[in-house]
């Protein structure tokens, strides 16, 4: 699926952004990608709990595998 977004960027952003265009060869929507990318790699990536919860995984011996990534679990909770 594509998607499309619209950026306003200053003067020295765009110059920023032509320069590696030339440097790179690449286009301006990998630039911009590659950046999402690194930005989100930067914060920690995506985890989900199961991810955090790291030595204590797999201390329960019951229960569903997927409870820290299937939202079906979350549908009637605080009800």
């Amino acid at each position: 699926m594509k998607s499309y977004i619209h950026a306003r960027l200053t003067k020295e952003d765009h110059a920023v952004l032509e320069e590696l265009k030339q440097a790179t060869g690449e286009s301006e929507s990998r630039l911009v990608r590659r950046g999402l990318r690194l930005v989100l790699k930067q914060l920690g990536g995506r985890r989900s709990a199961l991810d955090l919860a790291g030595d204590s995984v797999g201390r329960f011996k019951k229960g569903p595998k997927d409870l820290s990534t299937n939202k079906k679990y979350l549908d009637r909770f605080g009800r």
